[in-house]
């Protein structure tokens, strides 16, 4: 490669990550978050070899009511850096149907910049893009279905404000780095063998062998698979 495709491909790289950086949205609420709860993370993932900034990868759990929040390593896979307790969510186990039927979404979602909320009306909130391409292919509706503060839901995964000051601080460091978006899957339970042995006769039993095929593909390469649909179900690779 020449000097001058060497300078172009330098100019591409940081009009590229400048210009996700720039459209990352901002408050002097969300500014104010990340400054305090920065050091300390930097601390907290250093201790773990792992990089503020780095991307990052986000598992929801009903059962037990844990949000995973995952950070890339420098070797390319994803290691756990933090659970938190999820403070409330709306419904029972199974996916989101319609527009108010109060139920938190199940199902495979990504967030990227435009879909940080720092100005939420729940302190900070990220939308998780509800409905999904596979949720329309199945008449799914509803809108605005977040993770977010304030500790109360009517379809949303609700947390704390201390614990989304942190989950939010690290996705908004992520995207501010170049990451285009993290993906966010939301499940029913740990799809475990044994675990989902104990719901076969659920009416949403085939859903959640359609999930597990996402699940475990992570559980074997620590590494989000990409998601698409097809003939109405996720497909994974």
């Amino acid at each position: 490669m020449n000097k001058l495709k060497l300078i172009i491909l330098a100019l591409s790289t940081f009009f590229t990550y400048g210009s996700i950086a720039s459209e990352l949205p901002t408050s002097a609420r969300s500014e104010k978050v990340i400054s305090m709860v920065e050091p300390a993370l930097k601390k907290q993932l250093a201790n773990k070899g792992l990089k503020y900034g780095a991307p990052i990868f986000i598992r929801i759990f009903k059962d037990p009511g844990i949000l995973e929040v995952w950070v890339e390593s420098d070797d390319g896979t994803y290691i756990n850096f933090k659970n938190y307790e999820i403070c409330t969510f709306s419904g029972n186990f199974g996916p989101k149907l319609q527009e108010g039927d109060n139920q938190s979404p199940e199902g495979f979602y990504y967030v990227n910049a435009n879909r940080l909320n720092p100005w939420s009306s729940y302190h900070l909130s990220f939308n998780l893009g509800f409905p999904n391409k596979y949720d329309r292919i199945h008449n799914r509706t509803g809108s605005a279905l977040m993770v977010h503060g304030n500790c109360v839901s009517i379809g949303c995964y609700a947390m704390t404000d201390e614990y989304i000051n942190e989950i939010y601080a690290l996705g908004a460091a992520a995207l501010k780095s170049g990451q285009p978006f993290f993906r966010v899957h939301s499940f029913p339970f740990k799809l475990d063998n044994e675990t989902l042995s104990k719901h076969q006769s659920s009416k949403w039993y085939s859903f959640w062998l359609n999930l597990k095929e996402g699940y475990d593909y992570f559980n074997k390469y620590k590494k989000p698979p990409n998601v698409e649909v097809s003939h109405k179900k996720y497909i994974f690779n």
